[in-house]
């Protein structure tokens, strides 16, 4: 399926890859295909990853998932239920991170890696423990996005703050 969506996104011509929608902080485009957008698909899926590090993808995580489609990705809950079922089919289904990374790294300019990497913080925050896998693939992820630790650093910070606010 993510080979699928990879064609399909590469065969859309390089005008219809926007993924910072109108204002260019988020994190991909509307669906219009039909079926998940590749860059949707992607990034859910390694969310997904980050939320099950723990071994468990807990109440407030997936609250904190469906939030951010329904935010950054502007999706409706039905469509963004939707989406998380097929992330999780893609990610269970992957042998690595690499084709998920690949599509992001390709289509996503700096700022939306560092939403992004903000997102990733968030759902590692959202159930309260962070636990050591959850930060390790974390940073694993921003690497292969080609993040600095630096960035990295500041998104965890802004995830932090934004989950007292």
């Amino acid at each position: 399926m993510l080979i699928d969506a990879i064609k399909r996104l590469i065969g859309r011509g390089s005008s219809d890859a926007d993924v910072g929608g109108e204002s260019g902080a988020g994190l991909g485009s509307a669906e219009g295909t039909g079926g998940p957008d590749p860059l949707h698909l992607a990034a859910c899926a390694l969310l997904l990853e980050i939320a099950h590090a723990d071994g468990e993808f807990s109440e407030d995580e997936r609250a904190h998932l469906e939030e951010v489609l329904e935010r950054h990705f502007r999706l409706p809950p039905s469509a963004g239920r939707r989406l998380i079922e097929a992330a999780e089919e893609e990610r269970r289904s992957a042998i690595d991170h690499y084709g998920f990374t690949s599509v992001l790294k390709a289509n996503y300019d700096l700022g939306q890696k560092m939403v992004l990497a903000e997102v990733m913080w968030g759902l590692v925050l959202a159930d309260g423990v962070v636990a050591e896998h959850e930060q390790y693939l974390t940073r694993k992820i921003a690497n292969l996005l080609d993040l600095k630790p630096g960035y990295l650093s500041e998104a965890k910070k802004n995830a932090a703050a934004a989950g007292e606010a």
